[in-house]
């Protein structure tokens, strides 16, 4: 099969190969890929016990070709979803792949495409998780999310807003008015390093809590939330609470399948947005992951195949 590879643990860049075609055991499904979403971490979130070259990606969308034995909800035809972290048999960016059963699966409904399917496992994941580690904030409450543009953030500002809360959000400038189109209250500009004074205008007391997204935003997230707030990090950057607040984790034992769910009928009766800046071809999925370790990808990037 087609698949782009990781060639030895110290590579620094991915290239396109010929590889073997996974073998299933009796929990796991052979996927024929579709679709693959596109994430920073693709290239290095890679088990240790993986024999390279290696098929990077952890996220995307197909056609169940193959049912291992014990499994009973899944069988050849059907569409899913899925995130495969940590699979030694290869990840996503291949023709096909290996998928455990214990893993994030999700049925792709009739209505949707493989392209938007797999653009939301990785992001919504994310978000949900991230916002069940808040807790139950009150309408009305205010929340600060630090990469406001990028997938995870785009997720975050319109899930927020349901929910009644005013959100602040960070962004270069360009992305301002996409920022608001999405239901920011107040928009901030990163590189501007009086943007915690900006919040502080429009939320005098402080945020009730942010989400940093991006690595070391959560220090700075501290500066715009009030005393005995919090700060959820996602990429799990180590940080000194102050004043009060409770700095952690996003809630990686909460199970958010049926809420993911909910988002793809959401994207299908357009009460969600989802942001695809660019959908690559599978000859160019180099370029993708590329791309979006520039961190500056506004919503998600999908490679078709």
């Amino acid at each position: 099969m087609k698949a782009f590879v990781k060639p030895d643990p110290a590579a620094s860049t991915i290239v396109p190969e010929e590889a073997n075609k996974p073998r299933i055991d009796a929990g796991e499904l052979l996927v024929l890929m579709h679709a693959v979403g596109v994430g920073i971490h693709d290239s290095y979130f890679l088990p240790q016990d993986a024999g390279y070259p290696f098929p990077i990606g952890i996220e995307g969308a197909g056609v169940v070709e193959e049912a291992g034995s014990e499994i009973v909800k899944y069988r050849p035809g059907d569409r899913v979803a899925f995130v495969s972290s940590m699979q030694p048999k290869g990840g996503t960016w291949a023709e096909y792949a290996a998928v455990d059963a214990g893993s994030l699966i999700l049925p792709i409904p009739a209505e949707l495409d493989f392209v938007q399917a797999a653009a939301l496992p990785v992001a919504g994941n994310t978000v949900l998780r991230a916002l069940a580690a808040l807790g139950d904030l009150p309408a009305g409450a205010s929340i600060f999310i630090a990469g406001g543009a990028g997938a995870i953030g785009t997720l975050a500002i319109q899930l927020a807003r349901r929910r009644g809360w005013r959100v602040a959000a960070s962004a270069s400038e360009h992305n301002h008015d996409y920022l608001r189109s999405l239901g920011a209250n107040v928009a901030v500009d990163y590189h501007d390093s009086n943007w915690p004074d900006e919040v502080r205008r429009s939320i005098p007391d402080g945020v009730d809590a942010a989400i940093a997204v991006h690595p070391d935003t959560s220090t700075d997230c501290l500066r715009v939330v009030k005393d005995g707030g919090s700060v959820v990090t996602v990429s799990g950057d180590s940080v000194t609470p102050e004043r009060g607040i409770q700095v952690g984790m996003i809630a990686y034992d909460r199970d958010v399948r049926g809420e993911l769910a909910d988002l793809m009928t959401d994207v299908i009766t357009n009460d969600l947005h989802l942001e695809i800046e660019r959908i690559y071809p599978f000859d160019r999925a180099a370029e993708a992951l590329s791309r979006v370790q520039t961190r500056h990808v506004r919503g998600k990037l999908v490679v078709r195949l």
